[in-house]
């Protein structure tokens, strides 16, 4: 009975160690860095810094972008005030200016001379 004990005990430890090595073999392929998800990993890990990189660079313009928004903002708020100074200053101007004068009018008169036929 010690004898087919030992040999299932034997049997277990090489099924164990025939499992180990499988179970290794699958997991350095599973790791590798350019199939398995070694690999995804690092492409993922790249794309994140190119993400993070981008969305720095978006901040910084959305930044520039809403400080010159502010200050044209401001700009037009002025001149919308000067604006309504002007209309409000237009209400003391009378309804209708006069017509302008008109110009006198001068008849010119073209005189012909006669060509100097000597000369020519």
């Amino acid at each position: 009975m010690e004898l087919i004990a030992d040999i299932f005990l034997v049997a277990g430890a090489l099924g164990a160690g025939l499992y180990c090595f499988v179970l290794a073999r699958r997991l350095t392929r599973f790791t590798d860095l350019e199939n398995g998800v070694g690999g995804a990993v690092a492409v993922l890990s790249a794309q994140v810094d190119d993400l993070s990189k981008t969305l720095e660079t978006a901040q910084k313009t959305a930044s520039a972008s809403s400080e010159s928004l502010t200050e044209l903002t401001a700009r037009a708020e002025d001149v919308a005030r000067r604006l309504e100074l002007l209309v409000a200053s237009m209400h003391d101007l009378p309804k209708e200016a006069p017509p302008p004068p008109e110009p006198e009018r001068l008849d010119t008169v073209f005189v012909r001379h006669p060509r100097n036929r000597s000369a020519g």
